[in-house]
């Protein structure tokens, strides 16, 4: 079932009459926009504020579960809000369902939606690579579509795409708040919503009518001024952003757009930059209403929501004067398309200076694959503009010096690209086109081509380049850049190549040079609108049987986790002192082991498997205290399990950084941890840790996580007070010393605390069934 939808004229006078309240989605009769309510709720809060509210405010205080008396004091209050949707992928919505099903409740209570892209392993192309898919993953997608069927949740089958492109086609809208159970849900920001990434279990408590909670965002603005230049790209905004912030720079704040440069940003272009925006560590990040917005609803089927829009646009952007807790301004006339890497995203380089970055590094110049799509730059502009570049060098005479790997975000766009000729382009060129999903973005890649721990280097249009991400090998040297960018490298072949000034040897003996990438924001015969993939949650689901083999690897049940033993201290043993960036890659790693996602016993078997032990500087290498002898951390953790010794993780800063993976959280409970100490934490992590009933403190003075040595002993005291803002003792005894003691503070509220004293989140809810 497929329709194409072109634009209509869409009147934006002032005064636009609009009705109150609007079907929220094409897919959704029993869904609603009430723009409305949410001006008269953002009114009453501002009258009681006293002063002039961001956007981003506006958002949260419009979804406010109790806007007359919830205190509203940025980086302190803990905001109950009210999201309007929820959005699960396949990886992480298993042990979603899982836990869900536990509750009792027949039907979920907020529009939720899971999305089969995390799955699908690169390889071969697209048809290929589908086929075996979904033969591997059968028993975990039978589980998916009858738990959607029986509790009421869409369900977006295998081929579909990816779960923030099928959003942003069918269900984003101007001014809404919405959870995902992945940490790059905030590329709704491209349609004017707040879209937030959470753990699974944050997620369980709105799909079940619970409110969301999280610490009031601080709100940093970034004044954008000046016009993009032909090869600079929204993109370019980001990575920018990125070097100025630093992935912790963005931690527990809304990033808030603006200016006139952003006026003229197309709807995915600022869903590019708002995706990207989990890699500094924000919250999310929004953008007021504008023109690019309006015109791609129109497109989508969704015209109603864009005039409606326009009669609330004084909802939709900042009031004048409204303060920010920090300023940043960009000129986009003067900025230069860069590339960021490797290892991490806000490593970052201008095209100009990238030369002098690679000099004295160690770091492989060839390039030996180049990738662009994924869920941030797989849109028609995206394409459009890689295309052109293909072009060129397919007239040229130019070959591909690299394999390119074609990634498109969803169907939707595959169906519209390869209908105006722009697959072909680029497939004409040497291309491999892949299957609509996440892919080598988020680890699943198979490349028999390079052997593990063979140095290469990669360029990609993807978000995330940590250290093994794309092919789980720690010696590939990943870079981030533009699709256009990628494009031209390809055909260069090194990291040296500046396609905006350097030229390329055709076979004739001429110098051929590219001319700046083209292409349009969106297509001119509008989008092939297939629905192809999509499945609506039946009426009576009375009939549903759930798809649960009791010997599956797959698919595990779930049991509760052991309350609190009610004692004010706890001896632990240390099972590791991390050493340097931590992120949930390296504590739950992904590729290969996402098959394990939905089978808690088995994914445990990864823990921690890629974090550096302190003591030797090796990973998944730690000594058992008891034994002397050194294991697997799996193995040493299973030990003290299993001998009845509970224990902690010690880290450095910005622990668990990165995707919003549970199981994370899920398999260090699972195996015996009490608590993780560390001297500062990503807010997904620290919030899953929590829900899964675990204890996520701080050294108060950070100079304490150098004084633990490797086998101290450790005891956490003052359990009994716990309370909001009450302190924790760490008492440390290294090997031949006398005990140390170490204050420790943690952000735990009330409702928090209660998790922690009942094993966990859902065994809180499961009495309210």
């Amino acid at each position: 079932m497929s329709r194409i939808l072109r634009r209509t004229p869409l009147r934006l006078g002032r005064g636009f009459a609009t009705a109150s309240k609007i079907q929220g989605s094409p897919l959704e009769s029993g869904t609603f926009i009430d723009y409305e309510g949410v001006s008269q709720q953002i009114r009453r809060v501002r009258r009681r504020h006293g002063k002039p509210l961001t956007l981003s405010e506006k958002i949260l205080y419009g979804h406010l579960e109790d806007p007359d008396d919830q205190e509203l004091k940025r980086g302190a209050s803990q905001l109950r809000l009210r999201p309007k949707r929820v959005a699960l992928h396949d990886a992480n919505a298993q042990m979603a369902l899982l836990q869900y099903m536990t509750t009792g409740i027949p039907r979920v209570r907020v529009p939720t939606s899971v999305h089969t892209d995390h799955l699908i392993t690169a390889r071969d192309g697209a048809a290929q690579d589908m086929e075996r898919a979904i033969a591997v993953n059968k028993e975990v997608y039978d589980f998916l579509q009858t738990a959607c069927a029986k509790y009421g949740i869409a369900f977006w089958r295998p081929g579909a795409g990816i779960l923030h492109q099928v959003i942003f086609e069918q269900y984003a809208y101007p001014g809404g708040l919405m959870i995902g159970s992945d940490s790059h849900t905030p590329n709704a920001a491209g349609l004017g919503m707040l879209g937030i990434g959470v753990g699974g279990m944050e997620a369980v408590d709105v799909m079940a009518g619970l409110a969301y909670e999280v610490k009031h965002p601080n709100i940093i603005g970034v004044n954008l001024t000046g016009q993009l230049g032909p090869w600079s790209t929204t993109k370019d905004i980001i990575l920018k952003v990125a070097s100025i912030l630093t992935v912790r720079g963005g931690t527990g704040s809304i990033i808030e757009y603006m200016g006139p440069g952003a006026e003229q940003l197309s709807a995915t272009g600022m869903g590019t930059i708002g995706n990207m925006g989990a890699e500094v560590g924000a919250t999310c990040s929004i953008f007021p209403y504008n023109r690019g917005m309006a015109d791609y609803l129109d497109l989508t089927g969704r015209s109603t929501i864009a005039q409606a829009a326009q009669g609330y646009k004084h909802d939709l952007k900042a009031d004048e004067g409204a303060e920010y807790d920090r300023m940043i301004d960009i000129n986009l006339s003067e900025l230069e398309p860069h590339i960021n890497g490797p290892f991490t995203p806000d490593l970052s380089w201008s095209i100009s200076n990238m030369p002098q970055a690679i000099e004295g590094k160690e770091w492989p110049t060839k390039i030996s694959a180049a990738l662009i799509g994924s869920c941030t730059n797989s849109s028609y502009e995206d394409l459009s503009r890689a295309a052109s570049i293909a072009e060129q060098a397919t007239k040229a005479g130019l070959k591909l010096q690299t394999e390119l790997l074609i990634g498109p975000g969803s169907e939707e766009i595959r169906a519209t690209v390869g209908r105006d000729g722009i697959l072909s382009e680029l497939e004409d060129a040497g291309g491999l086109v892949l299957a609509n999903a996440c892919g080598a973005c988020v680890g699943q890649w198979e490349r028999p081509t390079i052997e593990k721990g063979t140095k290469n280097t990669i360029i990609s249009s993807f978000n995330r380049n940590f250290v093994g991400r794309q092919d789980g090998n720690p010696a590939t040297h990943s870079f981030v850049a533009s699709p256009e960018l990628v494009t031209a490298m390809a055909f260069s072949g090194d990291l040296h190549f500046n396609p905006l000034k350097d030229s390329i040897k055709l076979a004739d003996g001429s110098d051929f040079r590219f001319s700046p990438p083209r292409g349009s924001a969106l297509p001119d015969k509008g989008y092939e609108r297939t629905l192809e993939f999509y499945e609506a949650p039946p009426v009576d689901a009375s009939d549903v049987t759930l798809a649960v083999d009791p010997s599956s690897s797959r698919i595990q049940l779930i049991t509760p986790f052991e309350e609190w033993s009610g004692e004010d201290h706890q001896d632990l043993k240390m099972l590791i002192k991390v050493r340097g960036k931590c992120t949930t890659d390296h504590i739950s790693a992904a590729g290969p082991w996402y098959k394990y996602r939905g089978h808690l016993q088995n994914i445990s078997q990864n823990l921690l498997i890629g974090a550096i032990n302190d003591e030797n500087g090796k990973a998944n290498q730690i000594r058992n205290s008891d034994t002397g002898e050194f294991g697997t951390v799996p193995s040493v953790a299973e030990y003290y399990r299993d001998n009845g010794k509970k224990w902690a993780i010690v880290a450095g800063d910005n622990y668990g950084e990165g995707s919003s993976r549970e199981a994370a959280a899920l398999s260090p409970r699972y195996m015996g941890c009490f608590s993780v100490i560390a001297r500062s934490m990503a807010r997904i992590h620290e919030t899953n840790l929590k829900k899964q009933g675990l204890l996520p403190l701080f050294f108060k003075d950070p100079a304490d996580y150098d004084s633990i040595k490797p086998g101290a002993g450790l005891r956490l005291s003052n359990l009994l007070a716990l309370s909001p803002g009450s302190p924790v003792y760490l008492a440390y005894t290294n090997p031949g010393q006398e005990a140390m003691q170490a204050e420790l503070f943690h952000t735990l509220t009330e409702r928090q605390i209660g998790w922690f004293r009942a094993g966990s989140a859902l065994n809180t809810l499961r009495p309210r069934s």
